[in-house]
């Protein structure tokens, strides 16, 4: 019930962001823009320092904190929502792995008094969507310094980002596995941008390729290899996270066709709209995605402080199965929603049109390709055998 609490106040806290970002949502997907009016929102409001810790100057809240905000911002926006999420991630890997970093600790601080906003390379031409391996290695200079460079296929909102948390070999005798994560400051860093951002959906993200270069400290390399980061915290927050945005918008995609059923049922009293067993479709897979979220971060929330149950297989599992699950979901969902408004879902003039949440739902299964955590999953299944529990 705590937790519960605390999300609504941080839901409370996000909602003038959120109205902002709603406003201009057709303008950031036309133009395929940076939603820079609910960015600055967000940082009025604080929220960009949500998950850093109090003793830091930041907000002290913790993951269901920030997955209530990314599923409110995305009902609005949802490439605002998405943004915000993957800014949370880089946080969270930060705060839960670089505290006993003096450097980190700092930055931390500073990322809570100027509202920094965060962003990642983990992708590379050459390995084949593969973020578990890295072609690019921290190359050794004089002074402490090291010097990285990396084909990144895409840095989302990169221009915009004050930080990048950058994968890459430990060394450049390492093998692609043994791999190190750094953030780099906007000042330490030169992108080129190699490829363009002309997508069905997410237009806001921003989502472009770049040459990255990056001249640093060896200090800002967290301390713990990224294999123990990714599995500790990076891909259970990742898809949490990501799932809550996808929540967001079957949330809105719902609330929009219930409008419109009311609305028609409001001319013909008693006799229910053609489009009202659709709604009540669109509502019971709204209501299971809503239960694997909350399972979710339930889980997360309880295994946060053992290493050693968050490297479980039968956690891999679940993490994985949240995010094919609520990728389908949030396809389905907008789907049967946009079957029950008909013609005033499809409508791109319409107030219940559903096309923009159709666009982008459809990013969700791409966003590391379903097929290729399927895969994975089966493999840790050929090891893991579920024990059958209902509450396990």
């Amino acid at each position: 019930m705590a937790g519960e609490a605390a999300a609504d106040a941080a839901t409370g806290a996000a909602a003038g962001a959120a109205a902002i970002a709603g406003r201009h949502a057709d303008s950031v997907d036309r133009e395929a823009r940076f939603p820079a009016e609910a960015f600055a929102a967000l940082k009025e409001a604080r929220l960009l320092g949500l998950m850093v810790p109090r003793d830091l100057g930041g907000g002290g809240g913790g993951l269901a904190d920030a997955a209530a905000v990314s599923h409110a911002l995305a009902q609005q926006c949802p490439s605002t929502g998405l943004i915000h999420a993957m800014h949370q991630i880089q946080v969270a890997c930060l705060v839960r792995h670089g505290q006993d970093s003096g450097w980190h600790r700092a930055f931390l601080a500073r990322l809570a008094e100027e509202q920094l906003l965060l962003a990642s390379a983990t992708t590379e031409a050459g390995i084949g969507g593969d973020v578990r391996s890295s072609a690019c290695a921290v190359q050794d200079e004089t002074g402490g310094s090291f010097r990285l460079e990396k084909q990144a296929t895409v840095i989302s909102y990169g221009a915009e980002a004050d930080a990048i948390l950058v994968t890459a070999r430990r060394s450049a005798d390492s093998p692609p596995s043994d791999q190190v994560i750094v953030p780099v400051l906007r000042g330490q860093t030169h992108l080129e941008e190699i490829g363009g951002w002309d997508t069905l959906g997410m237009r806001g993200t921003r989502s472009v390729g770049y040459r990255l270069v990056a001249e640093a400290g060896r200090a800002q390399i967290l301390p713990l290899p990224y294999a123990d980061i990714s599995a500790r915290t990076m891909l259970p927050v990742t898809h949490i996270l990501w799932s809550s945005v996808w929540l967001g918008i079957a949330t809105d995609a719902v609330t929009r066709a219930g409008a419109f059923i009311r609305a028609e049922a409001r001319k013909r009293p008693g006799t229910p709209p053609p489009g009202a067993r659709r709604l009540a479709e669109a509502t019971a897979g709204l209501q299971a995605m809503r239960g694997m979220v909350r399972g979710a971060l339930a889980q997360f929330e309880a295994a946060a402080d053992s290493p050693d149950r968050l490297t479980s297989l039968g956690f891999a599992v679940a993490m994985n199965t949240l995010k094919t699950g609520a990728a389908e979901a949030v396809v389905r969902v907008v789907e049967q929603a946009m079957l029950a408004a008909g013609l005033a879902a499809y409508r791109n003039d319409s107030p219940h049109s559903l096309c923009r949440h159709l666009r982008d739902a459809h990013s969700a299964p791409l966003m590391i390709n379903n097929d290729r955590i399927l895969g994975n999953t089966a493999n840790l299944l050929l090891a893991h055998k579920d024990n059958g529990s209902l509450f396990g």
